[in-house]
């Protein structure tokens, strides 16, 4: 009976999504389907953490028999309960909780609340099914179940014109980025001979010599593991497949990179994600920063053992997060919007996350995630406090004077935004210099920028903290503000905690605490492989000194903050005016310019060949030939007799006078 238990993680939000979106519902009724089915969500997540419910009996969607020239394909649909899949499915249910809590408060009275709540249950069936997936067919479908919620809520305010267009831009970069994906996906099925995340039946002949995904590795020898210092990996023949070339193996990890590209909004399909804060700020905070963009980094996670397969691949993913964790923080530093604000803080932490993926520590990456999730969504929805008591103000020039105004908030906000810099103790001090540890285990030019981007977090947050909420008031909204109710403020207490606690839990020494937890989820990884000590380069195990490496990052901290405090308390205005980064490097100009005039002009091109050259000429033009001929010989044929007498003999005359006269 527990296996059946399971489905109702994803059965639920997709019932109370559909009778919502069908208007089964009274407004009212819709919040409580809603909030009712994310409930039953993560008590079934606690339930599978603890062990209480097993995963259900997986069913066959497609089986297609193989060769010995060629693969056949199995996709099952069921659900996978490891230690990644319990530690994502606590994240995704418990934040969407709090989420859906706040959302009654901070919709009471938009008309189409119910709307907004289905939704919300489309992205929450969507999201768990990603986490459970057992193969990448499987987390494809789902994976493009949240583009349709995000595109849904990022435009929900659609008689907006910059919401509708944001929801667009979010659907178009995400789509390009997903056919990556599904050539990383179609490679992976050509080289491997299946699309399994999990492990599988080896009886089938084409199989016998195949591994599933995370048993990758077994493939190399203890000798090409010990060897492994930075070279492409020599791989050797999988079920008659040659997989020495590592041309394949780059295209497969690349496309499945891909899918992270656009799902996490990494450089250069980042333009999305900040665009995307025109939807409401619940769904800023559940979809855009706490788990819908974490998705990339979970799958990336989640094939690891994949990535290890190309060494150019995993470098590419290290310098993709490296460059876009800096990129996004000097971004930060010039915007006024207090959501673009959060916004660019969310593609530089990403950033953090895939670079650590890069660096060998998907570890690491989990554990930023994990905390990351708490204190960012804590920051989105006290964001959204402050843009509620202001009556939907969000540049933050026109706040001030908030901490005693509305001190629930402020202080909320405050604990999220230390979480954020890495302040000790709070959660993103051991998290970020876990990163940091595994960066400069892999190479000392990662840990540095990582060091600049942690000095330009503290730089920006403190910013925001001190404009939006010291000195005076700068507007009449900031004059009298109200706190938010108890229905919001709840779950801005239970972040609060989360932010603070769950780091010191996450570095604790035993097994329990969530650093080790990941990082046992790593090793067992390959636990079946052959003996790897220390698992060689591939699971980076950095020892974090208390000397410098840790005093670095903290002092970068340290003086980002002091910095942005004296050069920003009691200003009116903003002392520093960097275009550049006021305009974010002018990259969505550079597409609007270049790509989306370019295909403007080439759409219009083609349409102009096929309307005058391909319809006009040479698929009509034979038709309108021989329609001018007919309707020139219809004159002709008019019924009367005295023309066709007249016709008659003047076509005898003519007759009579080229038989006579020609010569």
């Amino acid at each position: 009976m527990d296996q059946y238990i399971a489905w109702f993680l994803l059965l639920a939000p997709l019932a109370a999504s559909v009778t919502i979106l069908l208007r089964l519902y009274s407004p009212n009724g819709a919040i409580f389907a809603s909030v009712g089915s994310a409930s039953l969500c993560f008590l079934i997540a606690l339930g599978i953490a603890w062990g209480g419910i097993v995963a259900p009996t997986p069913w066959m969607w497609i089986s297609l028999p193989g060769s010995n020239e060629s693969p056949g394909l199995e996709i099952e649909i069921g659900m996978i309960f490891d230690a990644l899949s319990k530690g994502m499915l606590l994240i995704v249910t418990g934040v969407g909780l709090l989420v859906h809590i706040f959302s009654i408060g901070y919709m009471a009275q938009d008309p189409g609340r119910a709307r907004f709540f289905g939704g919300l249950s489309i992205f929450m069936f969507s999201m768990t099914g990603i986490v459970v997936s057992t193969n990448l067919i499987e987390m494809f479908f789902f994976w493009e179940g949240v583009g349709l919620s995000s595109y849904l809520l990022i435009g929900f305010w659609f008689t907006k014109e910059s919401a509708a267009a944001a929801a667009n831009k979010a659907f178009v970069c995400n789509r390009l980025a997903d056919f990556g994906f599904m050539i990383g996906i179609l490679t992976y099925w050509i080289l491997m001979g299946t699309v399994s995340v999990k492990p599988i039946d080896l009886s089938n002949s084409y199989h016998q010599n195949a591994v599933s995904l995370p048993r990758v590795v077994s493939i190399l020898t203890p000798e090409e593991i010990a060897a492994h210092t930075g070279t492409a990996i020599s791989v050797r023949h999988i079920g008659g497949v040659n997989l020495t070339s590592p041309l394949l193996l780059t295209i497969m990890v690349l496309g499945l990179f891909g899918g992270c590209v656009g799902k996490s909004a990494m450089f250069p399909f980042h333009v999305w994600l900040p665009d995307a804060m025109e939807g409401p700020t619940p769904v800023s905070a559940l979809i855009h920063a706490a788990t819908m963009v974490a998705a990339g980094v979970y799958m990336l996670c989640r094939v690891y053992p994949l990535l290890l397969l190309s060494t150019f691949g995993l470098e590419f993913i290290a310098c993709i997060g490296c460059f876009t964790a800096i990129f996004a923080a000097l971004i930060a530093v010039q915007q006024n919007d207090i959501k673009r604000i959060l916004a660019y803080s969310t593609l530089s932490q990403l950033g953090y996350m895939v670079m650590a993926v890069g660096c060998g520590g998907p570890d690491a990456a989990m554990f930023h995630l994990t905390t990351h999730a708490f204190f960012k969504a804590l920051l989105f929805l006290a964001a959204g406090s402050v843009i509620h008591a202001l009556h939907e103000e969000q540049d933050i020039w026109k706040m001030g004077g908030l901490d005693k105004k509305i001190p629930l908030t402020y202080w909320t906000f405050l604990l999220g935004m230390l979480a954020l810099i890495g302040c000790p103790p709070f959660s993103g001090f051991f998290s970020k210099d876990y990163i940091l540890a595994d960066a400069h285990a892999f190479h000392p030019a990662f840990y540095w920028v990582g060091v600049a981007t942690a000095f330009l977090t503290a730089f920006y947050m403190t910013r925001l903290v001190v404009v939006a909420f010291l000195g005076s008031a700068r507007s009449k909204a900031a004059e009298h503000p109200h706190e938010s109710p108890l229905v919001m403020t709840i779950p801005l207490i239970i972040l609060a905690v989360l932010s603070v606690g769950s780091g010191l839990w996450g570095f604790w020494s035993s097994d329990s605490g969530m650093k080790n937890f990941y990082h046992n989820w790593a090793i067992n990884l390959f636990s079946d492989t052959d003996p790897i000590p220390n698992n060689g380069h591939f699971i980076t195990v950095p020892e974090i000194n208390t000397g410098i490496e840790l005093g670095i990052p903290f002092a970068a901290v340290f003086f980002g903050a002091l910095l942005s405090y004296y050069l920003y308390l009691d200003r009116t205005t903003d002392p520093l005016h960097i275009r550049l980064l006021a305009r974010k490097f002018y990259v969505d100009e550079l597409y609007q310019r270049r790509l989306v005039r370019g295909q403007q002009l080439l759409a219009g091109l083609l349409n102009w060949i096929d309307a005058w050259i391909l319809d006009g000429l040479i698929l009509r033009g034979g038709a309108y030939i021989s329609v001018g001929f007919g309707e020139v010989f219809r004159l002709f044929q008019t019924g009367s007799l005295q023309t066709y007498a007249f016709i008659f003999t003047l076509g005898g005359v003519l007759l009579i006078y080229f038989t006579l006269f020609a010569h």
